[in-house]
């Protein structure tokens, strides 16, 4: 790892990569894969580039009894973004759908695998998928909800906070923040991963009660009634609220041997055979005039938010200070100021002034280049000096470097503002300052050098508390938070739908797939929704859920039938309609998802297409799927009218991806086939009737607020609406609020969904918050193997301009 090269390659990086080393070595743990971005250029270390890479354990000998039958823990670096090129994270949030089918390309060749090898050939699904910071929380909720797997999330930093604490220092405006970090993508990345999450990780109580708190979709009072409710087995209407999960990070302790002595002291080895020094201390040692005064050690990347120039002042105008120490900053590698980013150049440049107009040469170290190897000896040196740890930042959100200084014996001085305010409860090693005060930096850096009572105690606690934060203890609560969830994955079996895509077409292959068909899809004979919601007309009036049930079980049956008799001759007619369905058995498929304002522009549109693959098409090689957020009513009308059948398309993505349907091989049995496995993986954290209440409540709302006649500006369009999408018609676009305004009112209500105005904004669909028009495509991919590199896209309304 190369920490400290710049702002994305901080304790975080360091954080991930030791939770996925203990957590393959936990018993119980079979394999933890920790996915990031494959990097191969030459600005970066070549390993960054290699596709996968095995975290070996520490001590791996010390574990092989425990492991048992464990493949251990391992990087994949999944290929996304500008090829051969390191860009920072900000740069990134493009590329983040090509990470997702990547990652879930590779998620489902190891289920294969170690189905294969551990799972008696049933495929092996993650118990779980963790997203660590925005970006990857943006992905886990994708690949959480293509897989119908649950999703754990850590923040590390929150970009509220960061936000407010940028607006605070007051040296960018706001328009210029979003630029710069991509703020306002961030902060809505970390709203989804509200909205998708099981579970929230955080280091510390902090995190929750004051960063946390700052997001539309999270209220710890909210919260709490929510659990309430829930353990008193009463309805929530709805509504669904994470579990935060405080778990400080860990360390690893049995290689530090703590160390006490001085500079002059040969604690290591004997008179006969001594230890030479580590190559750092010498290039840290050759910046001081008196190398055996006591160390200040600060190890931070040059970032404003860590508040080193603020430290620097502090210690250049407490003369006392400077008299009893040395001051040793650690902050990162470099080979040329003109080299780094502006930011941390900035930084860099005015730690230097500094130094020159305090005239603190012979008093301040400030090494260019430093390895992760070097950080522990980096550690001692200061212990061996009987120095002192300190973190400025303005805000801490944990503090890891505070856990490896107690570990080496170091009392801390560290900023009030986050996760050292937890760490200092439990290891009572040191002071808090307020970070925006540079006096009372100096004062605590000066009481803990000056009163060696005071050290030798703090030194002496945070020794004898550190177990706390080991990586096993972490892992133990991590996994035990885990097991708490409600397990989920995909709710089909491969090995009874039919899902075998080899070449073999033999009339036993089609009868197999129509009877295991017959298992998990349900026929619908009008083409509508089927559900108990309340909305659906067609099946409610035939009687209770029993007769409805029994009715839907005697359709199905009675289709299967029939397709079953014209078995042989759907083979001998082509060889790929024995299939179910056909889209498996396509070379390519061609997604039309082009919006437009009316059926006819988008029958013209669907029609030119066609004609363009009009030979591929009649061979079978290329299928086409229609993708829309009409409802299926109205995609019977577009097939009418512009004079398609069901079966030209192989699927139908319908009510904006809420709802798929596939063409029935036998037309005289009826149009569709609703895929009701697609509505298991979409209904996670779906608010159902409350939601529904909610959006009419929030319909009339908008009508009062707005409407001066009063006439319904958003109305419920009740024969659109599915059980999974709640359809509005919008009469006047320009009135209503944006998506993000209604979003944050049914966030602020604990109520998870998407919102999407399709259309041209003449109307409005809610959807669950699994569910996408990319995600029926990706669902597509895990239940029936139709990769999604052999999909073309049309999308929007220009293209047709173009061809």
């Amino acid at each position: 790892m190369e920490l400290g090269r710049d702002s994305d390659t901080g304790g975080q990086v360091k954080y991930v990569v030791e939770l996925a080393r203990a957590l393959g070595s936990m018993p119980g743990v079979y394999r933890v894969d920790l996915l990031t971005r494959q990097v191969s250029a030459p600005d970066v270390d070549w390993s960054y580039g290699e596709p996968t890479e095995m975290l070996t354990l520490r001590d791996s000998e010390d574990f092989l009894d425990e492991m048992g039958e464990s493949s251990g823990a391992y990087i994949v670096r999944i290929p996304f973004g500008p090829k051969d090129k390191y860009i920072p994270k900000e740069l990134l949030w493009p590329h983040i759908p090509e990470f997702v089918d990547g990652a879930l390309s590779h998620i489902i060749q190891m289920s294969k695998s170690l189905g294969e090898q551990i799972g008696g050939g049933k495929p092996v699904w993650p118990v779980a998928i963790h997203g660590h910071y925005a970006d990857a929380g943006d992905s886990a909720a994708l690949l959480s909800g293509a897989l119908n797997v649950p999703m754990l999330f850590t923040g590390h930093s929150l970009g509220r906070d960061k936000l407010e604490q940028l607006l605070k220092q007051g040296r960018l405006s706001r328009d210029e923040i979003n630029s710069t970090y991509k703020i306002m993508r961030r902060i809505e990345a970390e709203e989804l991963s509200l909205d998708s999450s099981e579970i929230v990780i955080t280091s510390t109580r902090q995190e929750i009660e004051q960063q946390w708190r700052l997001y539309d979709g999270f209220d710890p009072i909210l919260e709490r009634k929510l659990r309430a409710r829930i353990k008193r087995n009463v309805s929530c209407y709805g509504r669904f609220m994470p579990r935060m999960a405080i778990i400080p990070p860990g360390m690893e302790f049995h290689h530090i041997i703590p160390q006490d002595g001085d500079v002059d002291g040969e604690i290591e080895g004997n008179e006969d055979h001594p230890t030479p020094d580590p190559p750092i201390w010498a290039e840290i040692m050759r910046f001081f005039t008196n190398p055996r005064k006591p160390m200040i050690l600060a190890l931070a990347r040059p970032d404003p938010k860590k508040n080193i120039t603020t430290l620097v002042k502090a210690f250049g105008e407490c003369r006392p200070l400077r008299e009893l120490a040395n001051l040793t900053l650690i902050m990162g590698n470099r080979d040329g100021i003109d080299e780094m980013s502006s930011t941390n150049a900035s930084v860099l440049l005015s730690v230097l002034k500094l130094i020159d107009k305090y005239d603190l040469y012979g008093q301040v170290a400030y090494p260019k280049h430093h390895k992760q190897s070097d950080v522990p000896d980096i550690y001692r040196l200061a212990a061996k000096t009987k120095g002192v740890f300190i973190n400025p930042a303005f805000i801490e959100p944990f503090g890891l470097t505070l856990i490896e200084a107690a570990a080496h014996g170091l009392p801390i001085v560290a900023t009030k503002n986050g996760g050292p305010v937890d760490i200092h409860r439990v290891l009572d090693n040191g002071l808090l300052v307020d970070p925006h005060d540079q006096q009372s930096i100096a004062d605590a850096l000066l009481k803990l050098v000056a009163e060696k009572h005071l050290w030798a105690k703090c030194r002496q606690n945070g020794l004898k508390n550190i177990h706390l934060f080991s990586w096993p203890e972490h892992c133990k609560t991590y996994l035990s938070r885990i097991a708490s969830c409600k397990p989920r994955h995909p709710q089909w079996q491969k090995n009874d739908d039919g899902s075998d895509t080899s070449d073999t077409d033999s009339p036993g292959d089609s009868l197999r797939d129509i009877q295991d068909l017959s298992l998990n899809l349900k026929f619908s004979l009008d083409g509508e929704k089927i559900g108990g919601s309340g909305n659906d007309n067609s099946l409610d009036s035939e009687g209770n859920a029993t007769d409805k049930k029994s009715k839907i079980e005697n359709d199905v049956l009675a289709w299967s039938k029939g397709v079953v008799k014209d078995t042989r001759k759907a083979v001998d007619q082509n060889s790929s309609s024995g299939k179910f369905p056909s889209l498996r058995r396509r070379k390519q498929i061609f997604v039309i998802a082009v919006d437009f304002d009316t059926i006819t522009s988008l029958a013209e549109a669907t029609r030119k297409i066609f004609e363009a693959v009009e030979k591929e098409r009649t061979e079978g090689s290329i299928g086409l799927i229609l993708s829309t957020s009409l409802a299926i009513s109205e995609i019977r009308f577009f097939l009418a009218s512009g004079g398609f059948s069901p079966s030209d398309f192989d699927a139908f993505i319908c009510n904006s991806g809420s709802d798929l349907y596939y063409s029935t091989p036998n037309p005289e049995d009826g149009p569709f086939v609703v895929d009701f496995y697609y509505h298991s993986h979409i209904e996670y954290r779906w608010g159902g009737e409350g939601l529904r209440k909610t959006l009419v409540r929030w319909a009339s709302s908008v009508t009062d607020k707005k409407a001066d006649n009063k006439e319904g500006i958003v109305t419920a369009a009740e024969q659109l609406s599915t059980d999974y999408c709640y359809a509005f018609t919008v009469k006047m676009p320009g009135s209503v609020p944006a998506v993000k305004e209604l979003q944050k009112v049914l966030r602020i209500q604990a109520l998870r969904c998407r919102a999407i105005y399709c259309q041209n904004g003449t109307r409005l669909n809610v959807i669950p918050v699994c569910a996408s028009r990319s995600q029926a495509l990706r669902y597509l991919y895990v239940r029936w193997g139709v990769e999604l590199a052999n999909m073309v896209v049309f999308a929007g309304e220009m293209w047709r301009h173009r061809l």
